[in-house]
């Protein structure tokens, strides 16, 4: 008999259920009532007739000790997504679920706890946050240490899609006006290439090829406490060659040659700081964007809001879907364009004249254009 019976002097008769895992070693658990050891007992013979048997001893585990060994798990993660992965489970997670076992985690205390997040947070915070406890516990599942994840039929807080401006052509030129004149190229990459700040600020001269007007996307870098990282794009479709307006390679060119930057200093920043290093964001944001879009008359205007602009404008304009996300280098399938040395797609080609036309247009013209 796998049950027993056995009295205590402070719980009075409980019942030991005793089994013996695939491999012949004998487990017990205990409960207070002979329903509880029966139905435990069923559900594990029945796991094990199904394949679907899972330790329950690995089930101990506690989710903070599960936690730190998922958190060093991954070694292809970004130090950003590193950062923000411990900055969640630190605030919010390990003092909810820390000293738990993960067999005990259930779905309704998920469900609270979303609950009590969305009580205080914001919608895309609190998916955020529950975004990373699913991570964790589905790691727990393929790593044989629960059998399912409690986290399903989880009801989320629904995010609301913010409108953002979308900035065009006078709006644009009166921006740059307001930039000094060694980073008011800066906002056209934004606007006219989609490219990201981070690609923007590790960008390189030997990534600029100007004869044939292409530039290449091939790192990125990010802060994180204060120290920079530098890294290829996120996936192979973040790297990308894209053709340049005539104007933006014109603009680009009078940059160089202002800082006296050639073909021999391929490695050289495009945009610097004052000791030759790139570019850092909270500086930059604080210094020169946010007082440039003030004078502007654009407060509130993010730099992000330039790639959404290039986005629209892309499909505003009539370029082809493909070719738009290609060129923001977030889409499969994508043009494969390995290196910067090799000539665009007509396609392409004619994306950047037409962001050219509207972005860089005079104020009438832009005007016919949208009256169309």
């Amino acid at each position: 008999m796998s049950i027993q019976a056995r009295a205590t002097k402070r719980s009075g008769t409980v019942y030991d259920v005793r089994l013996r895992d695939p491999l012949g070693k004998v487990y017990t658990r205990t409960f207070n009532t002979k329903r509880e050891a029966v139905a435990f007992e069923a559900g594990e013979r029945t796991d094990r007739r199904r394949g679907l048997w899972v330790d329950p001893r690995k089930a101990e585990t506690t989710f903070g000790e599960w936690a730190e060994l998922w958190s060093k798990a991954d070694p292809t993660k970004k130090p950003k997504t590193l950062a923000t992965d411990e900055s969640m489970l630190k605030v919010h997670l390990l003092p909810v679920f820390g000293p738990k076992p993960l067999g005990v985690i259930n779905p309704l205390d998920v469900q609270r706890f979303v609950a009590g997040l969305s009580g205080r947070y914001a919608p895309s915070t609190t998916r955020r946050i529950y975004a990373v406890l699913r991570a964790i516990l589905n790691a727990a599942v393929d790593a044989d240490l629960i059998g399912r994840s409690p986290c399903r039929g989880v009801k989320l807080p629904t995010v609301e899609q913010r409108t953002r401006p979308v900035i065009n052509a006078a709006e644009l030129r009166r921006l740059a006006d307001e930039i000094a004149v060694e980073h008011r190229a800066i906002p056209y990459l934004g606007a006219l290439l989609g490219l990201r700040w981070g690609e923007i600020a590790a960008l390189r001269v030997g990534r600029l090829d100007l004869l044939r007007g292409t530039l290449t996307v091939a790192e990125g870098v990010i802060e994180v406490r204060g120290v920079q990282h530098f890294g290829p794009p996120k996936s192979a479709m973040g790297r990308r060659t894209i053709a340049l307006p005539q104007a933006l390679s014109d603009m680009l060119s009078a940059h160089l040659s202002a800082r006296g930057l050639t073909a021999a200093t391929p490695d050289a920043f495009v945009f610097a700081d004052g000791k030759g290093g790139a570019l850092r964001y909270s500086n930059w944001r604080r210094r020169v964007w946010l007082p440039s879009t003030q004078a502007a008359g654009l407060a509130g205007l993010e730099f992000h809001d330039l790639r959404r602009a290039n986005a629209t404008e892309m499909l505003r304009s009539g370029v082809d879907l493909r070719t738009a996300q290609t060129r923001l280098g977030h889409s499969d399938p994508r043009l494969t364009i390995g290196t910067y040395a090799q000539s665009t797609t007509e396609g392409d080609r004619d994306a950047a004249n037409r962001l050219a036309d509207r972005l860089l247009a005079p104020d009438d013209d832009v005007r016919a254009m949208d009256a169309r």
